[in-house]
């Protein structure tokens, strides 16, 4: 997979929803909840629960920053990465800003006419998810841009905001669409927009076939189509995204990242048992499953309460590669708390911008529950 592909529920969700922010690459977003294809390997060995590197601060006294001097320093954070050079990042940014989005408001309308795809796209999400009426005219001619991942944000966008608009455009790319991506994408807005009417034109869609697409291609945007029955209260879906959990070939492993991703998103708390014993998973060479899988597992167990897996994300919180730092800084936010707010405080300083924007979001997350603010 294209590491600098997006996937909006995170926006696009976004390298990172329910891990990390999502990347934005110029052909395009992919829908929300997807992670970046996992190694074959995990970077670390396992380490002992509590365990802590140098670059995991413990929470004392002299660590502990105020809750508002942190906020303040994520949204700096977010600010300059707004104006990185990196469309991913300016992406990552501008879903964060959404966590503040009337603070953050600016950023979120330089976003909508960002050059990049991607960043059009995260941008007219995050303004619809916060409901940002001043932004409804600018979201309108969007409904006529070039690429259909920036229509397709732009209709859902406007029905959040309740603003009449037409949404059968998304009918049409759900189901002749000739990219799988596209369609997911689509199968995406509709979840997101939450109008259960919706519901058969999913599972018509989930039967379509999609020509020369590959196998993997095919899964992922099934999985996508389930997620968005699943929002719009089809919970017999839930058992198809369960059984992605449970890969048999290499190949199967990006399926199994996204499906984590998404039972953290809709709180499935039935497969938590799942999660776990899959985390705990090793091949026959006694090696456990992929980073980003296991980090995942950790984000999506704090999603449903459980923050037992942070142990997960102090095994890469001081790794070499930035991108596992920066879902250990996702992990963090979600599980909450002045431990993971002391860790944060200090990935807010890391020398690599992904990691620093991770975890401005996962400040926000930490301090408001995953709610977005209206300050």
């Amino acid at each position: 997979m294209n590491r600098s592909t997006p996937r909006a529920a995170c926006l696009l969700a976004l390298v990172f929803a329910a891990s990390l922010l999502p990347a934005c690459g110029s052909d395009g977003p992919a829908p929300t909840t997807k992670t970046d294809k996992p190694a074959t390997t995990p970077t670390n060995p396992p380490r002992p629960a509590g365990a802590r590197t140098a670059a995991q601060p413990a929470a004392s006294s002299a660590t502990l920053v105020s809750s508002s001097e942190l906020r303040e320093r994520a949204l700096e954070v977010i600010e300059d990465a707004s104006r990185s050079a990196s469309p991913e990042v300016r992406a990552n940014a501008v879903e964060a800003a959404g966590m503040a989005a009337r603070r953050c408001e600016s950023i979120i309308a330089s976003g909508l006419k960002d050059d990049n795809v991607g960043v059009r796209s995260v941008a007219a999400m995050a303004a619809g998810r916060a409901r940002i009426d001043a932004l409804a005219p600018a979201l309108n001619p969007m409904l006529l841009d070039s690429s259909p991942f920036v229509r397709g944000a732009a209709i859902m966008g406007l029905a959040r905001m309740n603003k009449p608009v037409d949404q059968s455009p998304l009918s049409t790319m759900l189901l002749s669409d000739s990219s799988p991506r596209v369609r997911a994408h689509a199968a995406f807005c509709l979840g997101e927009i939450g109008n259960v009417s919706a519901l058969g034109l999913l599972r018509q869609a989930a039967r379509a076939s999609v020509p020369r697409a590959s196998d993997t291609e095919i899964k992922l945007m099934q999985l996508q189509i389930s997620e968005a029955m699943v929002k719009l209260r089809d919970e017999s879906m839930v058992q198809s995204i369960r059984a992605a959990l449970y890969p048999s070939r290499p190949e199967e492993l990006e399926a199994t990242a996204l499906a984590v991703q998404i039972l953290g998103q809709v709180r499935d708390k039935g497969s938590s048992g799942a999660m776990i014993h899959l985390a705990e998973t090793k091949d026959a060479a006694g090696r456990p499953l992929p980073a980003e899988i296991r980090l995942g597992i950790a984000g999506a167990l704090a999603k449903l309460g459980s923050p037992e897996g942070g142990f997960i994300a102090d095994e890469f919180v001081g790794d070499q590669n930035p991108l596992l730092r920066a879902q250990a800084a996702a992990v963090y936010g979600e599980i909450g708390g002045q431990a993971s707010l002391a860790r944060l405080g200090a990935l807010l300083s890391d020398p690599d911008e992904r990691v620093r924007i991770s975890a401005a979001r996962g400040v926000l997350t930490a301090l408001t529950g995953g709610r977005a603010q209206a300050e």
